[in-house]
């Protein structure tokens, strides 16, 4: 049994809504295993009143906080300091709250690069196409350019493809409608769009003219294998679901928190499965 004593250092994840996060399942796991005195909890904030809740966390003792939709935007600007990652990915994911200070990070693109790690990919292999220009593109799209990687995004709104290209110099716009005949040209391919979510959409690619060394990587995790990755793998393609990328961005807060970098391994990856619905 986990016990949490008077002394505990506590964070949370504070979203609205919240209710759909496994982060307080991931880092309740961490906790219990390292035996850690602590707590993580989930933190339902309506968008009004983020500011005074975060600064009331911090007056209240609080290490620390995820943020998550829609409230990374917000993060960023309450922040006295934020690192580079939060600066490239332009949101917040991860509060540090010191005595004199708010401090800010994100973890989305180290996440990213650490479960193609896991799946034993090679980011640099040759370029990438990202379908989206939401956050979580932003910061994948950052982590790869920071790697040298060329990286091409196509996104349903051009508009604003063309902003976040402007942001993130060597960022390549693609149309939404040439998505699929460019990608022959690339060697991985990530769905960091919403299509796909609860088997709701499709990014609707062809897959006859990529390569047969093509990897393809969603950021959805629910379903784990969405129809973006169903359709991948039916031609014979290397498919890289969701999940890896949500535990490992989890890491660096669970770490400033509560002192230990956690291991993300077959262990925490079946109990946060066992959370997820049936696909």
């Amino acid at each position: 049994m986990h016990i949490v004593s008077a002394k505990a250092r506590v964070a949370g994840i504070a979203g609205w809504p919240v209710s759909h996060s496994r982060s307080p399942r991931i880092h309740g796991f961490w906790l219990d295993h390292y035996g850690i005195d602590g707590a993580y909890v989930p933190l339902p904030v309506e968008p009004a009143s983020f500011i005074a809740a975060m600064r009331g966390l911090r007056a209240a003792g609080f290490a620390g906080a995820n943020v998550t939709v829609p409230h990374k935007l917000a993060a960023f600007a309450l922040c006295d300091r934020v690192d580079d990652s939060a600066r490239r990915a332009g949101a917040v994911n991860t509060l540090i709250f010191k005595l004199e200070r708010i401090e800010g990070s994100n973890s989305d693109g180290f996440g990213f690069l650490a479960g193609l790690r896991d799946a034993q990919v090679d980011a640099t292999a040759g370029p990438a196409l990202i379908l989206g220009a939401g956050g979580a593109a932003r910061a994948v799209a950052a982590a790869l350019l920071d790697l040298g990687v060329a990286v091409s995004i196509a996104n349903r709104t051009p508009e604003r493809a063309v902003v976040l290209a402007r942001e993130l110099p060597g960022l390549r716009v693609v149309g939404w409608d040439d998505r699929s005949a460019v990608l022959g040209d690339h060697a991985l391919l990530v769905n960091s769009t919403t299509l796909g979510m609860g088997g709701q959409g499709d990014p609707g690619l062809a897959f006859d003219g990529a390569r047969s060394t093509l990897v393809v990587a969603d950021l959805v995790y629910v379903p784990l294998e969405t129809p973006l990755l169903a359709a991948a793998r039916r031609c014979g393609l290397r498919t890289i679901d969701g999940l890896g990328m949500l535990l490992h961005q989890a890491r660096p807060g669970f770490a400033a928190w509560f002192g230990i970098d956690p291991v993300v391994d077959a262990a925490l990856r079946a109990f946060v499965l066992a959370d997820l619905p049936p696909a």
